[in-house]
C-alpha cells in the first residue's frame, strides 16, 4: 500500500527479527540480487513484474479491464444490502464487448484489472485446520491491479511466492478467506500451489485480537522494556504451540528440532504479560555475569554508571549479578 508504506516500518520488522534471533539467508539487505530478488514489492513493481502477469491473464481470458466507478460499486452494495444478501461483484465489467472496452481505453477512462474467478469449489488441506472448502460463487471477481497501476495484495503475493520458490505459506487465520483467491491465481498461471498453514490469532487478556490498546505495539517495545530476546522468543513459541511434554523453557535449537505443525492448536492464544515477565525472570536467573551485565547496561542511570566506574569490570559485573533475583 504505497499511501501507507514507509521504510521505517520495514526497518522495525527487520530489527525485531534480528533481536529475537530470527535470521534469514536472503531477503532485504542480504543477497537481495539473487534470482529470487528483489524482495521489496516496490522494487518489483518498478520491474513491471506484476503488470507482465496481469496482461498474460487478460490475454488468456482469465482477467479483464473493469471501468466500474466507486458509485457503481456502491449501488451494487446497497442493492445487495436491501436484498439482505452478501455482496458479490456482479462481474458486469467482463460483459463489455471488445469494441466497448477499446473505446473506454481510448478515452483514457480509469480502470482496474479484475481476476475472473472460476465457477467451482476450491478445496485445500490446511496443515493446521485440515480440509477447507470455498464456493467461488460467494467470492466473485476481485481486483488484481488497482486504478493507480499497483497490484492488490492477493495478486502480488501469488506472483512473489511463485517467483521466489515459496513452498509453505504460514500466516494468521484471518487470511483464510484470502486463500481461495490466491489458489485460483496460482492455478490460472499454471504455478505450483504452496502448502498453507493458518495459525491461531494472538489475543489480549480480554480474548479480543491483540492490538495497540493492549500495550506495546512492536517487538522492539518489549526489548526497550528490558525483556531478554531468548525469553521473548521462547514465550512467543508457546503461543498456540506445545512440544507436548509441558516443558516451557526451550532453547532455539530445541524448538527447531521439535517443532511440528501437528502440535499447533486451533484456538486463539492469549498473550499474558505476567507469564512473559515470569519467563524473563527465569532467563535472568540463568544468565552468566557477562550476559546479565550486557543486558542491564543500557538501562543503568548515569548515577549508577558513575558508582560502578569505581570498580573493575569484573567487580561491576559481580555487583549486578548479585542482585539478579
Amino acid at each position: 500500500d504505497l499511501k501507507r508504506s514507509d521504510r521505517k516500518y520495514e526497518a522495525g520488522i527487520l530489527e525485531g527479527m534480528k533481536w529475537v534471533g530470527l535470521t534469514y539467508d536472503e531477503g532485504p539487505e542480504i543477497n537481495n540480487d539473487t534470482e529470487y530478488g528483489p524482495y521489496r514489492q516496490s522494487e518489483r513493481i518498478e520491474q513491471g513484474l506484476y503488470t507482465q502477469f496481469a496482461n498474460q491473464l487478460i490475454e488468456s481470458g482469465l482477467a479483464y479491464y473493469c471501468f466500474c466507478t466507486e458509485d457503481d460499486l456502491n449501488q451494487e452494495r446497497e442493492a445487495a444490502k436491501a436484498a439482505n444478501k452478501p455482496y458479490v461483484y456482479s462481474g458486469k465489467g467482463s460483459r463489455l464487448t471488445p469494441e466497448e472496452r477499446q473505446a473506454k481505453l481510448d478515452e483514457g477512462i480509469p480502470y482496474t484489472i479484475r481476476f475472473k474467478m472460476p465457477e467451482k469449489t476450491i478445496v485445500f488441506q490446511d496443515l493446521i485446520r485440515g480440509q477447507i472448502d470455498f464456493d467461488t460463487a460467494l467470492i466473485g471477481d476481485f481486483v488484481m491491479i488497482k486504478s493507480d497501476g499497483t497490484p492488490s495484495y492477493n495478486f502480488s503475493v501469488v506472483i512473489d511466492d511463485w517467483k521466489m520458490g515459496i513452498t509453505h505459506v504460514v500466516r494468521g487465520e484471518d487470511h483464510i478467506s484470502n486463500t481461495p483467491r490466491q489458489i485460483a491465481i496460482f492455478e490460472a498461471l499454471g504455478a505450483p500451489v504452496p502448502e498453507f498453514a493458518h495459525l491461531p490469532m494472538i489475543l489480549g487478556p480480554d480474548k479480543a485480537k491483540l492490538s495497540k490498546r493492549h500495550g506495546a505495539t512492536s517487538i522492539i517495545d518489549y526489548r526497550d522494556q528490558g525483556f531478554l530476546p531468548h525469553a521473548f522468543f521462547n514465550y512467543l513459541m508457546l503461543l498456540g504451540w506445545s512440544p507436548g511434554d509441558n516443558q516451557e523453557l526451550l532453547s532455539t535449537e530445541e524448538v527447531i528440532d521439535r517443532f511440528d505443525f501437528s502440535q499447533i492448536g486451533k484456538a486463539g492464544a492469549v498473550f499474558d504479560i505476567k507469564k512473559l515477565t515470569w519467563m524473563n525472570g527465569q532467563y535472568i536467573r540463568r544468565s552468566t555475569p557477562d550476559e546479565l551485565y550486557s543486558a542491564v547496561a543500557p538501562f543503568l542511570s548515569e548515577k549508577s554508571k558513575t558508582k560502578l566506574s569505581d570498580y573493575s569490570d569484573e567487580n561491576a559485573k559481580a555487583i549486578i549479578f548479585s542482585v539478579r533475583d
